[in-house]
């Protein structure tokens, strides 16, 4: 089972930030640390950490943390509490 704690963790450290930042409704700019460069860096870190590979189109659709895990459904990736 994939834990929320355990993917948050991996979003915070791809865009350096302490993981408290990290929430469900943290938004992509929202924070200078997440940028345009720093969002393809989640992206990666996710696809090596959960063994997937993200399409373009829902690279582009990820714009929250929530949405973000909403995607990873769709590789059979559920982060659960």
């Amino acid at each position: 089972m994939n834990t929320t704690e355990e993917f948050y963790e991996i979003i915070a450290s791809a865009i350096a930030v302490k993981k408290e930042l990290v929430d469900e409704n943290l938004t992509y700019q929202e924070i200078p640390e997440w940028d345009s460069m720093s969002h393809l860096l989640i992206v990666e870190a996710l696809e090596q950490f959960y063994h997937i590979k993200f399409d373009f189109n829902d690279i582009l659709e990820m714009g929250t943390v929530g949405k973000i895990r909403e995607k990873m459904k769709k590789y059979e990736v559920f982060v659960e509490n």
